[in-house]
């Protein structure tokens, strides 16, 4: 690579330059999370649609004793949580579960929230732009592959 760089003047180290702190933004985006190191997936996207851009208004964050919204997982919040985490298992992120012969990312991400080993945090936004932050494990979660007896 240098060779070529070296063939081709400035231009290529200021191209090679902007790939490489791209791809430090996108690892620093990946690794985003809370003090313990989870990540927080955000159950609301109104804000997007409406150009702000994920910016929210000036409440913070509600103490878990004061919460009021429900403590079941919604079917919205499960496929985000499943995608993302998938997604991040088909980036060889490492399985949180016992594997037994699962090779699907989405297998083995259903198979971490069912025994709530997702290492996430799902972030509900309020009217008044304050929100609540629920633990995977706080929350309960409906498995609609589960067989019905």
């Amino acid at each position: 690579m240098e060779d070529e760089r070296e063939d081709y003047g400035d231009d290529v180290d200021d191209v090679v330059d902007a790939l490489e702190a791209a791809e430090d933004e996108d690892e620093r985006d990946l690794e985003g999370g809370d003090a313990d190191g989870r990540v927080i997936v955000e159950s609301d996207e109104r804000g997007d649609a409406l150009g702000t851009h994920g910016r929210r208004g000036t409440g913070g964050a509600v103490p878990r004793h004061l919460r009021t919204t429900t403590p079941y997982m919604t079917k919205y919040e499960r496929a985000r949580v499943l995608g993302t985490r998938a997604l991040q298992i088909s980036m060889n992120a490492p399985v949180l579960v016992q594997l037994e012969g699962e090779t699907d990312p989405l297998e083995i991400a259903g198979k971490e929230l069912r025994e709530k080993r997702v290492p996430f945090v799902v972030r509900r936004y309020l009217p008044d732009g304050s929100y609540e932050d629920w633990c995977i494990e706080e929350l309960i979660v409906h498995d609609p592959d589960a067989r019905r007896t």
